[in-house]
């Protein structure tokens, strides 16, 4: 037991880079996998603690009856769901004049303004005087009015518009009682956010019906939104005159009391709104002709931010595979390796009588101690990607305040893939290596036999070849498995950056005008850029490693440092090269999925500057890497190794 602890101690001590290199490929692939899901998490955290905390209404009923709702309907209506979870007001559009400039305002005139137990306004301070109002926060469609700004609300006039709008003619009493209306003029306090309308350009669902479609796209609202401005004031403002021909309880917005019976953004959401109608309409003695509904997936901001996020996992969702395949790849290069340099070491333990299982625990307990340090580091990368990309959000959305509620799920199911995966690649390795006898694992493998590569049987390509490139060509294609598992990950990494290209693509020139999906755009491509460099590195440090020989002759036989760095970054260029030229398809079936999913782009339509700039990136990537490994090459130690193995 003694000896096999100190073989293990050896190991880690011996295979530090690869040690790391687990680890980095961890963090990148479990990080970066995370991260998009955990964002996802906690953006639906923070809705559903924002929607719980402003008591936000679940339902807004609209009537067309003219004399609106009665008494009755309202008290109907609490005795169901609670005085707390029933508002009452009404709103209706008019233009009015503003320093000159014809606006079109929505007006709200709320009952309880100032002690609103539904869609709760957080008002920037106690309001003064009578006459007040609150305006919305100005956003990408929103002109908005500063504190101390006066309005001056012509009620003639508006009701005049009213009635022009209605189709209605004002006559009678009723044109002598609009004689005597005088403007009323309201001073703005200061601005509020609406619970229910936090997307930065707008809030088509408030001008719209229950039959209306909510617009795919936020870049779709700016065709539909034609508001200036938007005003809350209590409905103690309008005049009593006018009171008694308008103003009337349009508008009644209803929270549910029993929340824990439906996820409010989830599929068991709309059945119960369907419930919810019925008994409406039924405690109403109304149908749907006279009433209409408002709910929560008619919301643009609550619906487009979850569709949103959705498609946030959706994306990673689709990536984690590309990005898991690569891991494996890495660590099964890595542990294969490691073992195939301690052959010695494993035949020794077999004829000491150590079992198979036990040799092979070594390996496996370094690469799960590698992958583990990886994934506890990989937890706090994906929760600072998961804030970066909730951050990111506000471009597009006033953001409600980051949830603390913790999100696991997603990083507890990638990083439990991972371990599995690293698992098996080690155990696959470690199996293929014991089942060799004793014998044969003292013996150091033999090279492999050079034989003619295919560009030898086209003479006036190979004549024209140089012969150092003779000899790379020779290389790369002589190692079968180390040329095929380079390109393969290389590939895999360029369809990821073309993929992260495609989609910021959408955003600057393809019409969706999303800050949001950008940003997630740009961290796609970093962390595919990052993911490049670990597999190149990783790779390319393991091909030195398995040279040490060759390249030690080749320092005996008077190379320079230089002429053997090219010889080995030769052969790394030309697997970066077929790498690339393998990742154009593979991108093409990324960017397919990820257009399916955005529901928008095609592979037609990306720019045609991007298939250049994601070679120009991988290449990149392969040349730090190469400047980071020049050292490694001319440490080697000419002496060490051409030591006889034997």
């Amino acid at each position: 037991m003694k000896t096999y602890l100190k073989t293990l101690v050896r190991t880690f001590e011996k295979h530090v880079t690869r040690f790391l290199s687990i680890i980095l490929i961890v963090l990148v692939s479990v990080g970066f996998i995370s991260g998009i899901g955990t964002s996802a998490d906690k953006i639906k955290f923070s809705l559903s603690d924002f929607y719980a905390e402003h008591n936000v209404s679940d339902l807004i009923v609209k009537t067309t009856a003219s004399d609106g709702f009665g008494e009755e309907d309202i008290s109907a209506l609490k005795e169901i769901y609670g005085g707390d979870n029933v508002n009452t007001g009404a709103a209706f559009d008019a233009y009015i004049t503003v320093d000159g400039e014809k606006q079109l305002f929505r007006l709200y005139f709320l009952d309880g303004f100032d002690n609103r137990t539904v869609n709760k306004f957080e008002l920037p301070a106690a309001p003064q005087g009578e006459n007040y109002a609150y305006a919305e926060a100005a956003d990408n469609n929103l002109k908005g009015l500063p504190n101390g700004a006066s309005v001056e609300l012509d009620f003639k006039d508006i009701l005049t518009q009213l009635a022009e709008l209605n189709g209605e003619k004002i006559e009678g009493i009723y044109e002598t009682m609009l004689n005597r209306l005088k403007p009323v003029t309201v001073t703005v306090q200061g601005t509020v956010q609406s619970p229910l309308t936090f997307a930065v350009d707008g809030e088509p669902s408030w001008l719209n019906d229950e039959d209306s479609e909510i617009p795919d796209t936020i870049n779709a609202v700016n065709d539909m939104i034609t508001l200036d401005n938007i005003l809350y004031m209590p409905s103690e403002i309008i005049p009593r005159l006018f009171n008694q021909k308008v103003i009337k309880t349009t508008d009644v917005f209803l929270s549910f009391t029993d929340k824990g019976k439906f996820d409010a953004f989830g599929g068991s959401y709309a059945p119960y709104v369907e419930e919810q109608k019925a008994a409406v309409l039924e405690a109403l003695g109304a149908d749907s002709e006279t009433v209409k509904f408002v709910t929560l997936n008619d919301n643009y901001s609550f619906v487009s931010l979850v569709g949103y996020a959705d498609k946030v996992m959706d994306i990673g969702i689709i990536l984690m595979v590309a990005f898991l395949f690569v891991t494996a790849l890495v660590v099964l290069s890595n542990m294969t390796r490691l073992m195939e340099e301690e052959r010695g070491q494993i035949a020794c333990l077999r004829t000491l009588g150590y079992s198979s299982f036990r040799i092979i625990f070594k390996y496996i307990l370094f690469a799960m101690i590698a992958t583990g340090i990886g994934g506890v580091g990989s937890y706090f990368v994906g929760i600072g990607l998961a804030y970066l990309i909730c951050y990111v959000f506000n471009y597009s959305f006033v953001m409600p305040p980051i949830s603390s509620q913790v999100a696991l799920v997603f990083y507890l199911a990638v990083f439990s893939v991972i371990v599995v995966t690293t698992f098996a690649a080690t155990l696959f390795a470690g199996l293929k290596m014991t089942g060799e006898t004793p014998a044969n694992l003292l013996r150091p493998k033999p090279p492999r036999a050079g034989k003619k590569v295919f560009l030898e049987r086209i003479p006036f390509i190979w004549n024209a070849l140089s012969f150092k490139h003779k000899s790379t060509m020779r290389n790369v294609l002589r190692y079968a498995n180390r040329f095929i598992m380079t390109v393969v990950s290389v590939a895999v990494s360029t369809a990821l950056v073309l993929a992260g290209l495609a989609l910021l693509d959408i955003c600057l020139f393809g019409g969706l005008n999303s800050p949001s999906v950008m940003g997630v755009a740009f961290v796609v491509i970093v962390f595919a850029g990052l993911l490049t460099a670990v597999v190149i590195y990783t790779l390319t440090n393991i091909n030195i490693s398995e040279r040490n020989r060759e390249l030690a002759t080749l320092k005996v036989l008077g190379y320079h440092d230089k002429e053997i760095s090219g010889y080995v970054y030769r052969e790394v260029y030309v697997d970066t090269t077929v790498g690339i030229i393998f990742g154009y398809p593979l991108s093409t079936l990324i960017m397919l999925l990820l257009f399916n999913i955005m529901g928008m782009g095609s592979i037609g339509g990306v720019t045609w500057f991007w298939w250049l700039a994601a070679p120009v990136l991988v290449y990149a990537f392969t040349f730090i890497v190469t400047l980071l490994l020049k050292r490694k090459i001319v440490k080697i130690d000419m002496n060490e190794s051409l030591k006889a193995i034997e």
